[in-house]
């Protein structure tokens, strides 16, 4: 049975500044709940607050490798950029202060290294051999690719990592300081270009937007192809660019790791922890839509016309069911289908061998048979 997912209250113990838009948020992690919050690097954190009486949620990777501190608390940093009409990351940056205590999900997400999960979590087990990463992160992408590359990095002594790095300006580069540290700490093998679409560099290949002639040229002229694995975070676009571009030069699927902080798409995300309401006419059709969570089944019907997602019937029922971006971009809403027939809208956290097996991101599916089951706990 997986983790349970589940908010703690945790309380803010540092705010630093990374650029104008964007801040590095500490949360101190007491040693009664250590075990519940250890994570890989790579992984994610939802969080939780109520701003302006709505509650919001959204998630924000980690940033940072495990830290531990000598009472047994460890401590969460996550990277968080104010984005316009973002309701959550402006107040993060603009009202956020030390002391104040935020609900903070266990961490979460399978943007991982495959290489070296295991030792990732523990430093003291043997490596695996000389190992090649190659990332490719824009903006706010960079956030999970710090604590990727610094837990790689010093898990051994010939590890190589390639950083692409894609920002308006210098401005705008987010741990700008960690980067450095990284160069200079590891010269010969951590490299990084930086490239800015409002400021012209040296070399006008690192000048521009990434299209596809760049990404082209970065790939026969800049990178190392023979890569064990490649990360790509940022934008929908870039990312489906180099995937589809990787693709077609024969990388294997299983060797492209990806994550997408936002499909760019609007989209319904359920109100608060209720679900949006819907009203169930005299004899209108409906789906019935039965569910397991935390070991308990939950029922709710979900009439056809409203053509509504379990995730949203499901939270009419119980405000425990889990979910973050409720956009298919994060996975927390996943769960198995044990019975009926489904359509899911968008998938850009599951891997094909988890759909394969009937795993579903409930935000994004809905019922296409009178009986539906799901099941939150496989």
């Amino acid at each position: 049975m997986k983790q349970k997912v589940s908010f703690n209250p945790l309380r803010v113990s540092e705010i630093r500044r990374l650029t104008a838009d964007a801040v590095e948020v500490s949360f101190e992690v007491p040693a009664e709940l250590a075990e519940d919050y250890n994570y890989v690097p790579g992984q994610y954190v939802a969080l939780r607050k109520e701003i302006d009486g709505q509650e919001v949620r959204r998630s924000y990777s980690i940033c940072d490798v495990p830290r531990h501190l000598p009472t047994g608390a460890s401590i969460i940093r996550v990277g968080i950029k104010k984005n316009l009409g973002g309701v959550f990351s402006t107040w993060a940056n603009d009202e956020l202060e030390i002391g104040e205590t935020v609900d903070v999900m266990n961490p979460q997400g399978a943007f991982t290294s495959r290489t070296h999960v295991t030792f990732l979590n523990n430093p003291d087990e043997a490596g695996e051999g000389k190992k090649h990463l190659v990332a490719f992160a824009a903006g706010s992408g960079i956030t999970p690719i710090m604590a990727i590359a610094q837990a790689f990095m010093d898990a051994a002594d010939d590890h190589t990592f390639e950083l692409v790095y894609a920002n308006k300006g210098a401005g705008d580069v987010m741990f700008a300081e960690e980067i450095g540290d990284l160069k200079d700490k590891y010269p010969s093998r951590f490299a990084v270009h930086h490239i800015l679409s409002r400021e012209n560099r040296v070399n006008p290949l690192f000048t521009g937007r990434i299209d596809a002639d760049r990404l082209e040229q970065l790939l026969d002229n800049v990178l190392d192809q023979d890569a064990d694995e490649w990360f790509l975070c940022g934008p929908f676009e870039l990312v489906q660019l180099c995937r589809d571009t990787l693709s077609q030069r024969g990388i294997p699927e299983d060797r492209i790791r990806f994550e997408l902080f936002s499909t760019g798409k609007p989209g319904d995300a359920p109100a608060g922890q209720q679900g949006r309401a819907v009203e169930i006419k005299e004899g209108e059709d409906v789906y019935k839509i039965t569910f397991t969570l935390d070991g308990l089944s939950g029922e709710v019907e979900s009439p056809v016309s409203a053509n509504e997602t379990v995730l949203n019937a499901a939270l009419r029922k119980r405000s425990d069911v889990p979910f973050a971006c409720a956009g298919g971009v994060c996975g927390t809403c996943r769960a198995r289908v044990v019975e009926g027939e489904y359509e899911m809208d968008e998938n850009y956290a599951l891997e094909p061998d988890e759909v394969e097996r009937g795993y579903v991101l409930t935000c994004q599916t809905r019922p296409k048979s009178p009986c539906l089951t799901v099941d939150f706990d496989s």
